[in-house]
């Protein structure tokens, strides 16, 4: 005779003269039960099978019980659903619903552990270099060109033009990570990733060490994702954007020989401020008869003394802010291929050069929601990989913005919020030998809009 143990129950403050206690025997349930919508969306998007397709399997099949296709799903979906740590898989490989996420043969066997999922992480550069332990490989440039066909792929018709956004940003580390610099101006060590996004979209998550330029590598990744872009849109005008960190003359003069066009930040000198000086003297005239911080717009074509090849329109704001009793000068100047009769001085200042800001947006997704700082691997290349999986978790998420959630209040949510208000519900899980039922939450706050996104997305058609 079989004695089975019943959980200790855990007991709470009583209410209306009830007790009230608590268990852990409520069976296969899961807190992710949104995250069906998330598996629909890569139905549409063939977006984890082409991720998949990028690693390569030397292990023999008839000794594996989990294929590189099933590993990847199970890592990139708990990133989307907010599982950063290797460890979290030891107890979400019981759960399942990540079974199902992770289309595993046998739904009721457990899926990988950490021990694998990290195996997975220390793949090799090739199938030549793998090791007795770690047969799996990945190919780096086959992910980067997947990146920018999952923004072809996202686009029926070419746009007529899109805009190019680079930026850095600092990637604390806490150990002795292969790579890692201290960095004078954040202050830390860290990596200095490097991202190009066109929008929403992600094209580049670079990994980089901290002892470089701000804009080292960028013309590379450049030429190789314009490249990548005209192959497939020959007439597309491309603009590229970024601020002062990659105002450099052999990215800008790249450009000008390939008829891609850009705005950058140009950094502030002395010079500079010397070909301005009648519009500074008007916004602090502006600035002192309102009291309000006034602007005024003026361009200018400029070369430095020695660092550009030749000279370049330069627009400049001169500003001025009523901050204490004199006010303060503010000018900033920005360095463009763009000529005056296709965009004057204020618009290309206020409304295209400003808009980069909306990609620091995307990067704290990237960073803070989708965990992509999370680098505390031993070598580069491993950190790197972690990287792309975050990056693909964003991808996923974006799909699922971009193509269910236009027109409802999650249209310009971040991921963060998506995940809490779609993903984070709670369900009984009951899989027969026909079909898996999920019994979601019936006090779900956003039935109504779940569903909706729901009968978006069965509509699409496959890989849009």
């Amino acid at each position: 005779m079989r004695t089975e143990c019943r959980p200790e129950a855990l007991q709470f403050q009583a209410v209306a003269r009830r007790a009230v206690q608590a268990r852990f025997d409520g069976g296969a349930l899961t807190s992710d039960g949104g995250a069906v919508l998330l598996r629909e969306v890569d139905r549409v998007t063939g977006l984890l099978a082409q991720f998949a397709a990028c690693f390569r399997d030397a292990r023999d099949p008839a000794r594996i019980t989990h294929p590189v296709g099933a590993l990847v799903r199970q890592r990139v979906y708990g990133l989307a659903l907010g599982y950063e740590d290797l460890n979290d898989h030891d107890h979400l490989r019981h759960d399942p619903l990540f079974a199902v996420l992770a289309e595993a043969e046998d739904l009721a066997a457990p899926l990988a552990g950490k021990s694998t999922l990290n195996r997975l992480e220390l793949s090799a550069a090739t199938v030549a270099d793998a090791e007795r332990y770690k047969k799996i490989a990945v190919e780096h440039a086959a992910v980067d060109r997947l990146f920018v066909d999952a923004f072809l792929q996202a686009h029926p018709t070419p746009p007529a033009e899109i805009v190019l956004d680079l930026d850095a940003t600092d990637d604390p580390v806490h150990g002795a990570q292969e790579g890692r610099f201290f960095h004078g101006f954040y202050g830390h060590y860290c990596y200095l990733p490097l991202y190009i996004f066109a929008g929403e979209h992600l094209l580049c998550a670079r990994l980089r060490p901290a002892n470089i330029d701000a804009s080292a590598g960028a013309l590379e990744e450049v030429v190789r994702i314009v490249g990548q872009i005209r192959a497939a849109w020959p007439t597309v005008r491309i603009t590229l954007r970024a601020d002062s960190g990659f105002c450099r003359d052999a990215l800008m003069t790249w450009a000008d020989a390939h008829g891609v066009d850009y705005v950058f930040g140009l950094a502030k000198n002395d010079r500079l401020v010397a070909l301005i000086p009648d519009e500074l003297a008007e916004a602090a005239a502006q600035c002192a008869a309102t009291g309000e911080a006034a602007r005024v717009f003026a361009e200018r074509t400029y070369r430095t003394r020695k660092s550009w090849r030749c000279a370049r329109r330069v627009v400049a704001k001169a500003e001025h802010l009523a901050t204490g009793e004199d006010g303060k000068s503010n000018p900033r100047f920005v360095v463009t291929s763009l000529p005056a009769e296709t965009i004057e001085a204020r618009a290309l200042y206020e409304d295209l050069y400003c808009a980069r800001g909306e990609m620091e947006n995307r990067i704290k997704e990237q960073q803070l929601m989708l965990f992509a700082d999370r680098t505390s691997a031993a070598t580069m290349r491993a950190n790197q990989l972690r990287l792309y999986y975050s990056s693909i978790a964003y991808l996923l998420l974006h799909a699922l913005r971009r193509l269910a959630l236009a027109g409802t209040a999650l249209a310009r949510a971040q991921c963060q919020t998506i995940r809490l208000t779609l993903l984070k519900i709670g369900a009984r899980v009951r899989i027969t030998v026909r079909n898996v039922w999920l019994a979601l939450a019936s006090g779900c706050p956003h039935a109504a809009l779940f569903a909706r996104v729901h009968a978006t997305l069965v509509t699409l058609p496959v890989r849009c």
